[in-house]
């Protein structure tokens, strides 16, 4: 249901195919159709609007668009009931601050948000489609599947509801933080089963497929040999399920419908698997249709250039409603014939913020695109559509037109703590305002396009970071930043694998440099404050989760909670955690923090009743680390050991680069007079990882089991093998 309201888009190279390269320029930029009728249709008041948009949807992968290897009956369907804009445009391929763009018809550089992590949308500061429906009158409900699209973000300013309860998947990046759309779609039905459909509404569905990790669903999987077709005919089928449900509630004829995508994807037609980093046609084309009240128009095509800014201003204008000066698009029904040839920009800090490379600007003016950076390049999309051959040099007029469009359009970057005087505050205390990658260098940073072979290693390291492969995954990262070392999103990962090897120190090292080059990022924030916490340093630990309470409430309550727990605060650690669960997102980390401040206080029966909770409302798809292991601990108590011993060995199976459960399950081994079983088991913890961390548990497992003898020949073993650790020496001291 839709609780009530107030990568990242992530490189990781997955080795997929490219899509193969359509022929025609028809296909490319547009399918041929209907000749758009002349006027502007409407105004339609108090239509029902409904907002769709399919993430990471490239339009040349449509049969609505010429592409042939995937069936979309439902997008089909609404095509022929729906106005087609053959050449639409994202102003930026990121999730976040496209979604922003598209719903307050402003440029990135303008409503602020330039990132996926570390911005937060400022409604207060610009027109807004859904405030300014909610204002005249209109319910307003959203529900999306990805958690870069979280409430706290800003976004849900003006909904009367607006679910984005996420769960955080562990071992990967918050750009893959996502839930089914079909899920996603329930939700937004069941919002719509609540209201009155005979008064207006707002209802905006956000669908993650076909964002990677490309999974889709069956019968997609078996039926597609491509992964990213399967994910699209995924999609059509959610998008298939919202549209039935509207014709059955009588509302599809007469609402206004908006479908489209945030960006595109690049599927190594330049050499970028993902999105984010380059400024291509494929990156930068989507899918735009709008279907009428009456399905007027239904089946023509607009072949005038639009761009995702364009659509919060056609929306308020086929209403009848006012369209604020300020905003930066313009409506797309009844432009003038003779009205001057528009400029469509779109934007990419991505390379600059999360790996040390240049940023790039794109400006697109009739059939000329032009993509600003350290080599600019033009392409003439009519007669290169795939932009293979750039024509800068033969075309220097048109290209210092566009450059000088590119320079007008422009808006400097601003590190996030620039835009919260409160969080810039709070960074100088912690000492963190220095040199961020938004400002980093005196000379220029390296041009995107001439370091994608670069992504192939980046991808190689997540790979092993995701299998939980940490031993191998370090020095992946650190090769990485030998040659790269602004590369923010290699040293937060290398920080996290070495805080899953037990390398606090080191961990909190490269945290801290993290935390430096994102100029204040709540997620690496939080992680900082994880190793602190691990590191039993509380006050630091807490003042780097307070950083997040406004952006992501539920996870810095919980991390408050869990610091406050550590010192045995258990009314605190009580208060925090309640504070967590109310907040809007996941309610598993809260459950569990909660259910260790009932073990604490020994009240095992209420500790097991808010782990079953947890469980039994997990995504499938999601692994929680700590979950099993805390049941374990409550089931042991309970003298329930054979369950307790499943527990512990799901939690391995799970997660079996964690150390804890090893030692729990030794100790219950032990505790049931099997010591060789634990014996085996704190054998099978160092043999299999190997690291300070796994070493260091299995010392301090000896000990509680009275077998110091023991326990001084594996650390010295350990000392041998890790004679820097901080972590081992503390023990040997």
């Amino acid at each position: 249901m839709l609780a009530v309201a107030p990568r990242l888009a992530h490189t990781r190279v997955l080795g997929f195919a490219a899509a193969a390269v359509l022929a025609s320029a028809a296909l490319l930029i547009g399918c041929k159709g209907k000749r758009e009728a002349t006027g502007t249709p409407g105004p339609f008041p108090k239509a029902p609007v409904v907002l769709i948009s399919i993430d990471t949807l490239r339009s040349d992968r449509l049969p609505a668009y010429g592409y042939s290897k995937v069936a979309t009956p439902a997008l089909d369907a609404l095509r022929r009931d729906a106005v087609l804009f053959s050449r639409a445009y994202s102003n930026v391929p990121l999730t976040l601050p496209s979604h922003a763009s598209l719903l307050s018809g402003r440029l990135p550089g303008h409503h602020g948000v330039r990132d996926n992590s570390g911005y937060r949308f400022r409604a207060e500061r610009t027109p807004y489609l859904p405030a300014l429906l909610h204002d005249a009158g209109y319910r307003t409900g959203g529900a999306v599947s990805a958690f870069v699209l979280r409430a706290e973000t800003g976004l849900a300013v003006g909904f009367d509801a607006y679910d984005s309860s996420i769960d955080v998947r562990a071992s990967e990046s918050l750009g893959n933080s996502q839930r089914p759309g079909k899920v996603t779609v329930q939700s937004a039905l069941a919002w719509l089963r609540g209201t009155d459909v005979e008064s207006p509404f707002f209802l905006f569905v956000h669908l993650y497929e076909p964002h990677t990790p490309y999974a889709p669903e069956e019968p997609f999987k078996s039926r597609y040999t491509d992964p990213y077709d399967g994910e699209v005919a995924t999609a059509d089928a959610a998008v298939g399920e919202l549209l039935a449900a509207l014709r059955e509630r009588g509302v599809y004829d007469r609402a206004l419908v908006v479908l489209l995508s945030d960006h595109g994807e690049g599927l190594r037609d330049h050499g970028e698997q993902e999105h984010g980093i380059l400024l291509y046609r494929e990156a930068l084309q989507v899918p735009l249709l709008v279907k009428l009240p009456g399905n007027e128009r239904g089946g023509s095509t607009v072949e005038e250039p639009a761009e995702l800014v364009d659509v919060m201003p056609t929306v308020l204008a086929l209403l009848g409603m006012p369209v604020p000066p300020q905003t930066d698009g313009a409506p797309l029904f009844g432009r003038a014939a003779d009205a001057p040839e528009r400029t469509l920009y779109a934007e990419t800090f991505y390379p600059r913020l999360h790996l040390g490379w240049n940023e790039l600007a794109s400006v697109i003016r009739g059939d000329s695109h032009y993509i600003e950076g350290p080599a600019p390049e033009l392409y003439d999309l009519a007669k290169d559509p795939a932009e293979k051959r750039d024509v800068l040099r033969s075309e220097r007029r048109t290209y210092a037109a566009l450059k000088t469009e590119a320079a007008r359009l422009a808006v400097p970057l601003a590190a996030p703590s620039e835009e919260d005087p409160e969080t810039a505050r709070q960074l100088a205390a912690l000492g963190y305002l220095g040199t961020t990658t938004a400002k980093v260098g005196d000379g220029p940073l390296p041009d995107p396009k001439s370091q994608i072979s670069t992504l192939d290693d980046l991808g190689r390291a997540l790979h092993a970071f995701s299998l939980q492969q940490y031993a191998q995954a370090v020095p992946l990262f650190q090769a990485l930043l030998e040659k790269n070392p602004l590369m923010l999103d290699a040293w937060e990962n290398l920080a996290t694998s070495l805080q899953k090897l037990g390398r606090q120190s080191e961990a909190l090292a490269a945290f801290q440099r993290a935390m430096e080059l994102s100029g204040g990022s709540t997620h690496v924030a939080l992680g900082t404050a994880n190793v602190l916490l691990d590191m039993g340093r509380f006050d630091e630990a807490a003042e780097h989760a307070k950083l997040c309470l406004e952006t992501s409430p539920a996870v810095a309550h919980d991390l408050l909670a869990r610091i406050a727990l550590a010192r045995d605060d258990l009314p605190t650690a009580e208060r925090e955690a309640r504070q967590a669960l109310a907040a809007r997102g996941s309610r598993l980390g809260p459950l569990m923090t909660m259910a260790s401040i009932q073990i604490k206080a020994e009240k095992l029966e209420e500790a097991l009743r808010l782990l079953d909770e947890a469980e039994a409302g997990r995504d499938p798809a999601v692994k929680m680390a700590g979950l099993q292991m805390l049941r374990g601990d409550v089931l042991a108590r309970l003298g329930r050991p054979a369950d307790a011993e499943q527990a512990f060995r799901r939690e391995i199976a799970d997660f079996p680069a964690d150390p804890p459960a090893y030692s729990r399950l030794a100790l219950l081994y032990a505790s049931e007079g099997r010591p060789d079983a634990a014996v085996a088991t704190l054998r099978a913890l160092v043999e299999g990882q190997g690291s300070p961390g796994a070493y260091a548990t299995a010392v301090k497992t000896l000990r509680i089991l009275g077998d110091p003898r023991s326990a001084a020949a594996l650390l010295r073993r350990a000392l041998a093998a890790y004679p820097q650790s901080q972590e081992l020496r503390a023990l040997a001291g």
